[in-house]
């Protein structure tokens, strides 16, 4: 009944709320300036969110490995004592009991995550947790990624809680939603990530799904099939194996793959069979009430969310407490979990083993070099760079193609997306993520080797 009088109340009206459209449109178009305007930043493309960050990096250089060293290690410290101790200042404080109050398996992570971080940054100990392939990388990588978070933490706001993702749902749904089974909000997730950076997608799928905007399948879908790699990034995997010259060809490849991997990986398993349930309850729906148009429908909700968002307060506040969640929990579990996987792939036969099936696919699909190809097929599991290493060496233009369209059609990786997911509320642990990680593979490399074989 309550909602039948909501859409006869809508139907009356005959015009929008123009102090609402002023508060939807300013902060929105700031958002979507910030996280979605791509810009030319010298030779490639860059978004605003990019060229505030690197100028951040670059000011901080100097002292980025020293911050991200005692950051992980007060990281460490408070989850120690609230383990052992259970202080009051952290078990009756939302923020600080959701920070530091974890399970042991999290605080044995946290610790051998410092105790790597400490190794690699005064350089002492074990040369295999320090060294310029493990530690080192992953100690690089999060200097970078702590930046990229910090920026991207207070005006992500601007994006989510202005109403620009509930006008794309309501416009971009009738496309949205019969292709990809999710809502058409998630198209902003898609945009976040394909022009700017993939963990930012991530965050802000992570962000919608416990503000109850999607369901857990939703949620897993959308950061596993459309947290897409950035043009950037995408440039540099096409100059690290020498086809940079046909990158146009290549990024077609890429994003025919991604749609058809995309269009069928939401509707079977694992994915298929988490449950359509909400986080949290909100009020919040995409359909469109009979007698309104789109266009109008859109706005509506639009203004109804930019009054909800709160002040200038509000958003620096819900900014604090994303980045100190990433900070604080993220960093320490993503240095453990990355250096113990680059360990595994570089100083183990793990991959080489367990890719020996796909030097008969490849063999199959006539891809030179099978043997050769095979590990970089699924070491992309751990990181996103190793496949490009490792074929590097590859003479055949034809599949070191392969090689860079698959690695970056995959898109899960341990060292810093699928360790995000994996601490996350969203319903996806390590082998969901690994069972999404084959089928993206399995769905993608006959439709990258087609294209190849029409070009080569």
């Amino acid at each position: 009944m309550e909602s039948q009088q909501r859409e006869e109340s809508y139907e009356e009206k005959d015009s929008v709320d123009k102090k609402g459209l002023l508060r939807f449109l300013i902060p929105s178009l700031f958002g979507v300036f910030i996280f979605l305007f791509p810009i030319y930043d010298g030779d490639t493309f860059n978004i605003p969110l990019g060229v505030v960050t690197e100028f951040v990096i670059d000011a901080l250089s100097g002292a980025l490995p020293a911050i991200i060293t005692y950051v992980m290690l007060i990281s460490t410290m408070f989850t120690v004592i609230a383990a052992i101790f259970k202080p009051k200042f952290i078990v009756h404080s939302p923020l600080f009991n959701s920070l530091f109050h974890v399970s042991i398996f999290w605080t044995i992570t946290r610790v051998l995550g410092t105790l790597f971080a400490f190794m690699t940054f005064h350089q002492f100990g074990w040369e295999v947790f320090k060294s310029e392939v493990t530690g080192q990388v992953m100690f690089d990588l999060l200097t970078t990624l702590i930046v990229w978070f910090f920026v991207a933490s207070f005006l992500m706001p601007y994006l989510i809680n202005f109403g620009v993702m509930e006008f794309v749902g309501t416009m971009l749904r009738g496309v949205i939603k019969p292709l990809f089974t999710l809502p058409g909000r998630s198209a902003i997730d898609l945009l976040a990530s394909w022009v700017g950076n993939v963990n930012v997608g991530v965050v802000l799928t992570r962000e919608q799904y416990q503000a109850g905007f999607y369901t857990g399948r939703e949620a897993a879908a959308i950061a596993t099939c459309f947290s897409t790699v950035s043009l950037p990034f995408c440039l540099v995997i096409a100059g690290m194996l020498d086809i940079d010259h046909m990158f146009p060809v290549l990024y077609l490849t890429i994003c025919i793959a991604g749609v058809v991997s995309a269009v069928i990986i939401p509707r079977i398993p694992p994915l298929s069979r988490i449950p359509d349930t909400y986080y949290t309850e909100n009020d919040y729906t995409e359909s469109v009430p009979k007698g309104i148009s789109k266009m109008k429908w859109g706005l509506i909700q639009a203004i109804e969310r930019a009054k909800k968002a709160g002040s200038f307060k509000d958003q620096m506040k819900q900014g604090s407490e994303v980045f100190l969640g990433i900070a604080f929990v993220l960093i320490p579990q993503v240095m453990a979990i990355g250096t113990v996987a680059l360990i595994i792939a570089e100083f183990t036969p793990f991959f080489e083993i367990i890719s020996k099936p796909m030097v008969l696919l490849l063999n199959i699909l006539q891809i030179p070099e099978a043997v050769q190809a095979a590990p970089a097929t699924i070491v992309g599991f751990i990181d996103m760079f190793i496949p490009a290493v490792l074929a590097s060496g590859i003479e055949a233009e034809m599949t070191r193609f392969v090689v860079a369209a698959l690695s970056l059609v995959q898109i899960i990786y341990l060292t810093e997306m699928g360790t995000l997911l994996i601490i996350s509320k969203i319903p996806v642990g390590i082998g969901r993520l690994f069972l999404v990680f084959m089928e993206r593979t399995f769905i993608s490399l006959p439709i990258i080797a087609l294209i190849a074989h029409m070009i080569f």
